[in-house]
């Protein structure tokens, strides 16, 4: 869906990936539904459109909607940043993610793809 600004139509859609440090499979059980509420809650503060989280023991996949004003890195930092301090502050079991990321635009594909993409990930 075409979104707009006061001065553009956009339709900017990014798939991030990143990992835990040391690739540790924690990411699971009440960690990961920790997570994904502090994912939406970091979305809903930055004004971006969380739609669709899918969380693996070792990996983070996250598929989000921002304004063009957000550079794709400065999405990577909030989510990754604001999620660790938001995590470590909340809970005793410590997360910390490494620095690498992955990030891709729907450009080539469709953004109904990549969500099946992403939902097809926890069968995988």
């Amino acid at each position: 869906m075409v979104k707009s600004t006061r001065h553009a139509k956009y339709e900017l859609y990014y798939h991030i990936v990143f990992i835990p440090k040391y690739r540790e499979p924690r990411l699971t059980g009440a960690t990961k539904e920790r997570l994904k509420t502090i994912f939406a809650e970091i979305c809903d503060d930055k004004d971006l459109e969380l739609v669709e989280v899918e969380i693996m023991p070792d990996h983070v996949h996250l598929f989000v909607g921002s304004p063009p004003r957000n550079e794709p890195s400065l999405l990577v930092n909030w989510l990754k940043g604001i999620s660790a301090r938001y995590y470590n502050q909340r809970y005793d079991d410590r997360i910390k993610w490494t620095r690498s990321y992955y990030v891709g635009t729907a450009g080539s594909v469709s953004k109904d793809a990549v969500e099946q993409y992403i939902r097809e990930q926890h069968n995988a």
